[in-house]
């Protein structure tokens, strides 16, 4: 794991912004790139089963969650005959209030997927310390009834790490370069499949 950052008072900006980039870099860089050969190929196969995919996490997290979403079920099918499914566990207010209230925020993300997920459906699960226990429970119900699993992990990777088919870790202990690299890989899984199953003529071409 790469050092904390940062780890002296900066009196500027633009010094701090190039450290930033650097340690970002770094932190891609550590990202063990047969994990997400198998991240890819999990996904893969999960849309030629025609599985359903759900994600989740909390606060910067979360907005990764929403967005995956955007970029998987939407921007995976210009050009290509892919139909994703995919779902925001983090996306659903009432439901998120409704369950944090009545039960605990702790079953936000376990309780949907006891009402929606199948065994053979995927779990991304995006949690920057791997600790939070939502994230956890939410692993753990997907273990033991047969979904298979991707968690996104920063700092020391926590249980979630432990608990995913897949883990995905950036070795990085600072939270904004955490998110960022994750979102990055977001966005490369996205890509890397639908450019996959574009015809070869038209990957040039297109804006991704």
């Amino acid at each position: 794991m790469s050092e904390r950052f940062p780890r002296h008072t900066y009196g500027s900006i633009a010094d701090y912004f190039d450290d930033y980039a650097r340690e970002t870099a770094a932190a891609a860089a550590g990202v063990e790139r047969d994990r997400l050969v198998a991240a890819a190929a999990l996904l893969a196969d999960a849309l030629a089963r025609d599985a359903q995919i759900f994600c989740c996490g909390n606060g910067g997290s979360a907005a990764i969650s929403d967005h995956l979403v955007c970029d998987h079920a939407k921007g995976t099918r210009v050009d290509t005959d892919l139909r994703p499914r995919v779902v925001s566990l983090s996306a659903n207010v009432p439901m998120l209030t409704a369950v944090a209230n009545d039960i605990g925020y702790a079953d936000v993300f376990s309780h949907q997927l006891q009402g929606m997920g199948r065994a053979g459906d995927v779990l991304i699960a995006i949690s920057s310390s791997g600790a939070s226990e939502n994230i956890v429970r939410a692993l753990d119900w997907a273990r033991a009834n047969g979904l298979v699993s991707i968690a996104m992990t920063g700092f020391d990777g926590g249980r979630a790490a432990q608990l995913a088919d897949v883990n995905l870790h950036v070795p990085a202990h600072n939270y904004g370069i955490v998110e960022d690299v994750h979102q990055s890989l977001m966005h490369v899984l996205a890509q890397f499949i639908r450019q996959a199953h574009m015809p070869a003529e038209l990957v040039a071409e297109r804006k991704f």
